[in-house]
C-alpha cells in the first residue's frame, strides 16, 4: 500500500527525511519560479497535493476539460500540473509565481488572503468539495485530543499552516478556551500524507497520530485494527464544510479572465462527472495517481453520503473568525466573500 517505516525509525530520520523533501521543493518552486514567463491567456499551471479531496482537479485533468472550456473560449490552453505536499510549500509556490492556481486547505488560503490584503489579493477560487477530516491515532490510550502528551507526534501537512493544524488548533481552543488554542502544536509534525499513513499502518514510530485526509484516513482505519478517530473536523466546524479549496492572485484572474473562466467552468464539469460516474471517477483517480488503493474501498468513500463534491465554499466562516480571534490572521473576516473572488458558480458558498 504505502512504503512503510521500519519500527525503529527515529524521530530524528523522519525529520532529515522531510527536511530533504521541503528543500527539493523550495530548490523546486525558486527554478520554476526564475523560469516562467510572463503568463497570459491560454496559460495556466495549477498545484495540487494528495488525496481523493483533489478528485475533481484528477477528473479535469483527466478528461481534459479546461482544455475544452478553453476552446468554448476561443482559447488553446495549454495546462501545467504539479503536485507539492502542505499549504506553506503551495503558498511560496504562488507567490513566487511558479503557479496560477493553488490547492490546499482553508487555513492556508487565509493566511496568504490575509498577507496579500491589499497587494497581490489572494482570494478563493472554488471549494474542491465537503469532506470530513479525521485526526487518527494508533495509541490506545488516545480517546480524545486531551490524551495526547509528550511521547506523541500528530502528523499534519504543514506545522501551523495546514487546514489539519488550524482544525486541531480550533478543537484546543473550543475544549480549552482560545488562550490555550496552541496548546497541541508542540505535538505535531510535517509529513505528507502518504508517508504518515505508512507510519500509522506499520506502527512502532513515533508518529502516534494523523491529522489526514480521504484515502489515507480510511487506509488507516482499514489497515491497522488500532487505529480510531479521535476527531472528526465537521464535529470542530460545525457540520458538513469544505476543507480544502482553490485560490489564486488578483492578478491572474484579472490578466486571464478567459482562462480563469474556463478554468472554474472545468470545475463544475468535473463536479457533475463525478455525480453522474462515480466509478468511472474512481478508475480515473487511481490512474492519475498511479494508487493501489482498494478500488472497493475508494468506491466507499466516493459515495459516503458526508462527502460531495461541490465548487462552492461551505461553512468556513467559523474558522476564519477563529483564526483572527486568536492573531493568527489580522484582517477580520466578516463573510466568506471576504476571502473568495466573486463568481456566479460559488454564490451560494457560505
Amino acid at each position: 500500500m504505502f512504503a512503510r517505516f521500519h519500527s525503529t525509525a527515529s524521530r530524528s530520520s523522519l525529520a532529515r527525511r522531510f527536511a530533504a523533501t521541503l528543500l527539493a521543493v523550495s530548490v523546486g518552486a525558486a527554478g520554476m519560479s526564475a523560469a516562467a514567463p510572463a503568463r497570459a491567456e491560454g496559460q495556466i499551471r495549477i498545484a495540487e497535493q494528495f488525496g481523493i479531496v483533489y478528485l475533481l482537479l484528477n477528473v479535469a485533468r483527466d478528461q481534459q476539460f479546461v482544455e475544452k472550456e478553453g476552446r468554448k473560449q476561443g482559447l488553446d490552453i495549454k495546462v501545467d500540473w504539479v503536485q507539492l505536499s502542505g499549504g506553506a510549500a503551495v503558498n511560496d509556490a504562488l507567490l513566487s509565481g511558479a503557479v496560477d492556481i493553488a490547492g490546499a486547505g482553508v487555513g492556508p488560503l487565509l493566511t496568504i488572503w490575509d498577507r496579500t490584503h491589499g497587494k497581490q489579493n489572494v482570494k478563493g477560487v472554488a471549494s474542491l468539495g465537503n469532506l470530513p477530516y479525521y485526526l487518527v491515532s494508533n495509541n490506545p490510550d488516545v480517546k480524545t485530543i486531551a490524551d495526547f502528551s509528550a511521547k506523541d507526534r500528530i502528523a499534519v501537512p504543514a506545522v501551523n499552516v495546514s487546514v489539519q493544524s488550524r482544525v486541531l488548533q480550533y478543537a484546543a481552543a473550543k475544549r480549552w478556551g482560545d488562550k490555550e488554542y496552541n496548546r497541541l502544536d508542540k505535538y505535531t509534525q510535517a509529513l505528507p500524507h502518504p508517508d504518515a499513513a505508512a507510519a500509522i499502518i506499520a506502527g512502532g514510530t513515533e508518529i502516534s497520530g494523523h491529522f489526514g485526509n480521504p484515502p489515507f484516513q480510511d487506509q488507516e482505519l482499514a489497515a491497522n485494527p488500532k487505529a480510531h478517530i479521535v476527531l472528526n473536523s465537521y464535529d470542530v466546524l460545525g457540520g458538513p464544510s469544505s476543507a480544502t479549496v482553490l485560490y489564486a492572485t488578483e492578478k491572474f484572474r484579472d490578466g486571464s479572465p478567459k482562462t480563469y473562466r474556463a478554468f472554474v467552468d472545468a470545475l463544475g464539469d468535473a463536479s457533475r462527472f463525478i455525480a453522474a460516474n462515480p466509478e468511472a471517477a474512481a478508475d480515473i483517480y487511481v490512474r492519475t495517481n498511479k494508487s493501489k488503493i482498494d478500488r472497493a474501498l475508494l468506491l466507499k468513500i466516493i459515495r459516503n453520503p458526508q462527502v460531495e463534491f461541490k465548487i462552492a465554499p461551505q461553512n468556513t466562516l467559523g474558522l476564519a473568525q477563529f483564526m483572527y480571534r486568536v492573531g493568527a490572521i489580522k484582517n477580520e473576516p466578516k463573510s466568506w466573500k471576504d476571502y473568495f473572488f466573486d463568481d456566479p458558480a460559488t454564490a451560494a458558498g457560505s
